[in-house]
């Protein structure tokens, strides 16, 4: 057994640890070197969801209902789904509006009221009780555990009380790393630093003693459930053990999920020091991960006590590594369960002291003038004295708690009770943020009844357990009215009691929140603050928001009050930054700079106390019903015109953008247009100019031989004939375009259409030395064309392939005739020099040609006959194109449907 002295000294140094860790943090913070921007980081603070509950109480409850542990770790995981859009909402309503803590958060969407701040600090208060209670039973129980009897008891006349012990020494750590500073929102980057270490600790003790119980002092998982089944009563691994199965475990996951969301210290850590809400991304799928891996034994170790016929189910962690002699081993264990209890109480303290503090009593003494506020100059250290003695006195709350009603309840328990209470700011928080009609009175009725439902079906049947009060109430009623059993309210029966009094509380709560934004009234200032909330991210778009009068000397004297003369010089520095000039003291305040000072107010004492404290400064601050229209429609008519202009801006880029394609076309056109004067002009002067030069040459020349005119009318001829072609194409392509072409349409076979086109091409091919093949596919191809149309089309392919091949009489062009996806295709392939691929679609353009280069010059004809051979093409349903041919060229390809297919389309 372990000395009293061991387990005090691996304390300390443990404590002294977290110190140094968290004192480093601090000062590299104020270096400017934070230590915490990192998604890695943030994401294990969020670990500080797992507390002792988790380190032990999960393999107690495990160990005697079975999977019913699971919930609590679901609820997280499938709330991480929501940090893409409801917490990254709430982050940014945090950041833009200077919220310091979750009752501040709430009280400023619901008209700032002080109030309804309050009453939510009381629930927080209420429900971290038990929960603190809970790390310290955890604390002490553990101590207890591994000193044994002779050692530190938990709580003894003449002994060390253990749980005091740990409450002066966390009291002291929270004192120092967690009220630093004035500002609530600014970030606690040594505490956080601690946090996330803590996190890694437990995480790594848990695995450490799973892997030690399963495959040590076990031979495997597998193993341990054997030996499980063995046992008289069964391994127990059921679901719903001891509860109403399915429906306890969906309730469950439930109120699990909200506690993760809205726990006071984990709005702390997800929201108050979130530095990036990029780094909700990462968290949305590490979170996840780090729970599966600190759960991972929890059934093999609740198996194994249960198989060692251990009795304390809450500390088999612990008491599995004692039971085996592994005292180092028990150490490790002992440090895990330290970490998750001490992680909890330091964030939960440091989060709550900042609610005491600004929505508890600040309002109340600025409201009653006690203390003599006014007359103080400086506020700054009685708020920070406000704050730590708020968290020494909640300290000291959870441990009379934990001393008169804790011991009686298990851990599972405690934190079952706990959560249901924080749960209940889930109603008002989703609708503040969504919906603009939840109003101040909703949330109040809705909280207040929530609160006292969860505290009539959940509280007060646990402090009768413990025998606190007459336990005779849960059993029969008060004054034997059986429908108002607390845990079978109105009838409802069947389900475990935490899951009873979440369907009541939060059932109550959100009917009332929704009934009274449906037929209650909102005030001013609510109104806007709806608006503000549900809409943050047009926050920019709402600007004046204040009517009345403020002299500078007023406002800066009221900030060197509240937050010293430091801070209050870097808001008229922000102001100054802002407007580019410095305010005399005798000038008035524009709304600017009252709301810059409300919200660094704020910061210090939270909304609802800076609205009073900045109201006592204004004269004339009201706004009325009038002033609040008009703003609200200012507001809309600006985010109304906002996105008329970004929808104009859109339309004229797209303009824009068109008018550049339709520009940069025009200029193509008009190079093309120039191209073709200068090709139409010289491919008709050629053939001009030889038939009037030789017609002269006949004319002048009565003499010359009948070889020579012969030879000179042959000249004549072949050139007319050229010049007809030139304008046929010219005529041709612009009847296509204009719709005034007549076709001939009629079933004939492609076969016989690419043999006149060989025919007519045939001199044309020997007197250029050209080798001419042929496969054509011997099945019908008929297809409806015009004949002489598509004649035309393969004599100008053939006639186009002859002026690319070599030469020098190697030249070889093949004619390919086949069917493809139920098309015939026909293919004129050349051993030329090919096409390019960026010029593959030009080149059926009017006026185009591509020369190759290999080329000599620019290729003969207008460019017109591919561009015809397209329109006609088309015409018929086919399709025209360019692509590699197998002889090293190009090949100018085609399609057109069977003539079966076309008369179907024509019908159609």
């Amino acid at each position: 057994m372990l000395t009293a002295g061991a387990v005090l000294l691996a304390s300390l140094l443990y404590l002294g640890l977290l110190f140094a860790i968290a004192s480093w943090g601090d000062r590299r913070s104020d270096q400017g070197r934070s230590v915490i921007r990192s998604p890695y980081i943030y994401t294990l603070s969020l670990g500080v969801y797992c507390t002792a509950w988790t380190f032990y109480g999960s393999v107690g409850l495990a160990s005697s209902q079975g999977l019913d542990f699971l919930p609590i770790y679901l609820g997280p995981t499938l709330a991480a789904l929501l940090f893409g859009f409801l917490v990254r909402k709430i982050v940014r309503i945090t950041k833009a509006y200077g919220i310091t803590s979750i009752a501040d958060f709430i009280a400023a969407r619901y008209g700032k009221s002080a109030l309804l701040a309050g009453l939510v600090t009381v629930v927080a208060i209420l429900g971290a009780i038990p929960y603190i209670a809970l790390q310290l039973k955890a604390v002490a129980a553990s101590v207890t555990a591994l000193v044994g009897s002779s050692g530190l008891p938990v709580a003894g006349a003449g002994g060390t009380d253990t749980a005091l012990f740990v409450m002066l020494l966390l009291a002291l750590f929270s004192v120092l790393f967690g009220t630093r500073h004035i500002d609530a929102t600014e970030h606690h980057e040594g505490m956080v630093l601690a946090i996330a270490f803590e996190s890694v600790v437990k995480l790594a003790a848990f695995l450490i003693v799973g892997a030690y119980v399963t495959w040590v002092m076990f031979d495997g998982f597998g193993d341990i459930l054997a030996r499980a089944v063995e046992l008289p009563d069964g391994p127990p691994l059921t679901i719903g053990g001891g509860t109403a199965g399915y429906a306890d475990w969906f309730l469950t996951t439930l109120l699990a999920g909200l506690a993760f969301l809205f726990l006071d210290r984990q709005f702390q850590v997800a929201v108050i020091e979130n530095v990036d809400e990029a780094h909700l991304r990462t968290a949305s799928w590490l979170l996840p991960s780090y729970l599966f891996a600190i759960n991972l034994f929890v059934l093999p170790i609740a198996l194994a006590g249960v198989v060692r016929g251990l009795a304390e189910r809450d500390l088999y962690v612990l008491l599995l590594p004692i039971a085996s002699g592994q005292e180092w081993l028990a150490v490790i264990a002992y440090l895990g369960g330290l970490s998750a209890a001490t992680a909890m109480i330091i964030v939960a303290t440091v989060a709550l002291s900042t609610m005491i503090s600004n929505d508890l009593v600040m309002p109340v003494l600025l409201r009653l003038h006690l203390l003599r506020l006014t007359r103080r100059r400086d506020l700054s250290g009685l708020i920070l004295m406000i704050r730590r003695a708020g968290i020494v006195v909640l300290l000291l709350l959870g441990y009379l708690f934990f001393r008169l009603v804790g011991e009686s309840f298990s851990l599972v328990s405690i934190g079952l009770i706990a959560f249901c209470g924080v749960a209940q700011v889930a109603p008002l928080i989703v609708a503040g943020i969504y919906w603009k009609q939840a109003n101040l009175m909703g949330a109040m009725l809705g909280l207040l009844a929530g609160v006292l439902v969860w505290g009539y079906t959940l509280v007060l049947p646990a402090m009768a357990e413990a025998g606190v009060i007459d336990a005779g109430f849960v059993a029969h009623g008060p004054f034997g009215f059986r429908l108002l059993r607390p845990h079978a309210l109105f009838g409802l029966e069947g389900l475990g009691p935490v899951s009873h009094a979440v369907v009541w509380s939060l059932g109550v709560n959100t009917l009332l929140v929704v009934l009274c934004g449906l037929l209650g009234w909102q005030g001013h200032l609510e109104r806007l603050q709806a608006v503000l909330f549900v809409d943050v991210e047009q926050r920019e778009g709402i600007g004046r928001l204040w009517r009345g009068e403020a002299k500078v000397a007023a406002l800066r004297g009221l900030l060197i009050r509240f937050l010293g003369q430091h801070r209050a010089d870097a808001v008229f520095a922000m102001d100054f930054r802002r407007r580019g000039e410095v305010l005399s003291p005798d000038e008035t305040a524009d709304a600017a700079l009252v709301q810059l000072a409300e919200r660094q107010l704020a910061r210090a004492i939270g909304s609802a106390s800076a609205r009073v404290m900045i109201a006592s400064v204004v004269h004339g601050e009201v706004i009325g019903p009038d002033d609040l229209i008009q703003i609200l429609d200012e507001t809309s008519q600006v985010i109304e015109h906002s996105q008329q202009l970004e929808q104009k801006s859109r339309e004229l880029e797209r303009a824009t953008a068109e008018l550049r394609d339709a520009n940069e076309r025009l200029r193509q056109l008009d190079q093309l247009k120039d191209d073709f004067l200068a090709t139409v002009s010289h491919e008709l002067r050629t053939p001009l100019t030889s038939i009037r030069s030789f017609s002269e040459i006949l004319l002048d020349n009565p003499d010359l031989g009948q070889e020579e005119r012969d030879h000179f009318l042959e000249i004549i001829v072949r050139e007319s004939d050229r010049l007809t072609r030139l304008i046929n194409d010219f005529l041709d392509l612009s009847k296509i375009e204009s719709g005034r072409m007549e076709w001939h349409v009629c079933e004939c076979g492609l076969r016989e259409i690419v043999a006149d086109a060989v025919a007519a091409t045939h001199g044309l091919f020997v007197e250029k030395r050209i080798r001419l093949t042929q496969s054509l596919a011997e099945a019908p191809s008929q297809v409806r064309c015009d004949k002489d149309r598509m004649i035309q089309v393969m004599i100008n392919l053939l006639s186009n392939a002859s002026k690319f091949v070599p030469a020098d009489g190697t030249g070889h062009v093949h004619i390919a005739l086949g069917q493809k996806d139920g098309l015939y295709l026909v293919r004129v392939e050349d051993n030329g020099p090919g096409v390019p691929e960026p010029y593959r679609e030009a080149i059926f353009e009017k006026f185009r040609q591509v020369s190759g280069s290999t080329l000599k010059g620019k290729p003969q004809g207008t460019g017109l006959g591919l561009a015809i051979c397209r329109q006609i093409v088309e015409h018929f349903g086919g399709r025209i194109w360019v692509e590699d041919a197998a002889l090293g060229g190009a090949a100018i390809c085609f399609t057109l449907p069977a003539a079966a297919v076309a008369v179907e389309r024509a019908a159609a």
